[in-house]
């Protein structure tokens, strides 16, 4: 599930670019979250805003904190979100570059510049798929959308995400479940590349799915919550600053 986020000051160029992503995700059957924000200053104030997002659109001349410094503070946890300044003057182009800006659009061309902007985006994201043999058959799936791998009586579930209803305890009616007969060290080394999180012996986690630790809990962005042994705690908190940068 693509985690997109839309800055700028204006509500006409907000709801513009919402419509035509929309459109344009709709037509790739690809599942998504917008969230709008008004500000570089509202936009920073969630702290995990700055790694959380897959793909940010921001408009570069806001009031006091403008796109580009709201953009540096972004790249300042190496974050690898896909960044795009919209704006309405083309001065700053060198400026966007500085902060490894993967499209720098004219709001003026949005209808034409917004699906070929997305088209370069999701090339470079390459969207990773692996494919898994369930107890109902074979299928491949969307690695973001996995939020987690439960092992249970000698068996392993899968909790997929279908629909674009992430951020609440709404988007458990959204997700599937598929089985297995394989131990969770081999599923584990499977998704090894993919951002996945062993935080305890029988749940292996989607680190995109963890919204904050605490209280040996991870808070995941369905509103469920998972244990974390005592003794496994510590390395699991490491592992996820390290993989967010923050927490």
């Amino acid at each position: 599930m693509l985690q997109i986020a839309i800055c700028d000051d204006e509500q006409y160029y907000r709801e513009k670019i919402q419509t035509l992503l929309i459109r344009y995700l709709g037509q790739k059957n690809l599942d998504h979250v917008i969230h709008f924000y008004q500000s570089g200053e509202e936009f920073l104030s969630q702290c995990e805003n700055s790694v959380k997002y897959d793909i940010v659109f921001m408009d570069i001349s806001m009031k006091e904190l403008d796109g580009i410094q709201t953009a540096s503070r972004i790249r300042n946890f190496h974050s690898d979100t896909q960044l795009v300044f919209v704006t309405a003057f083309i001065d700053y182009a060198l400026e966007g570059y500085k902060v490894n800006a993967v499209r720098y659009i004219m709001k003026d061309t949005l209808d034409t510049a917004i699906p070929e902007c997305m088209d370069a985006i999701l090339q470079k994201m390459q969207l990773a798929q692996v494919t898994f043999s369930f107890m109902d058959g074979e299928a491949t799936l969307y690695t973001d959308n996995i939020l987690y791998i439960e092992s249970r009586k000698h068996k392993s579930f899968f909790y997929y995400m279908r629909s674009g209803t992430a951020n609440s305890s709404a988007a458990l009616s959204g997700a599937v479940t598929y089985q297995m007969y394989e131990r969770l060290d081999l599923i584990e080394q499977k998704l090894s590349d993919h951002g996945f999180l062993r935080i305890h012996k029988s749940y292996l986690v989607n680190m995109k799915h963890i919204r904050r630790l605490s209280n040996y809990t991870a808070f995941l962005d369905t509103g469920e919550e998972l244990p974390i042994p005592r003794l496994r705690y510590q390395t699991v908190r490491e592992l996820f600053v390290a993989y967010k940068g923050t927490l």
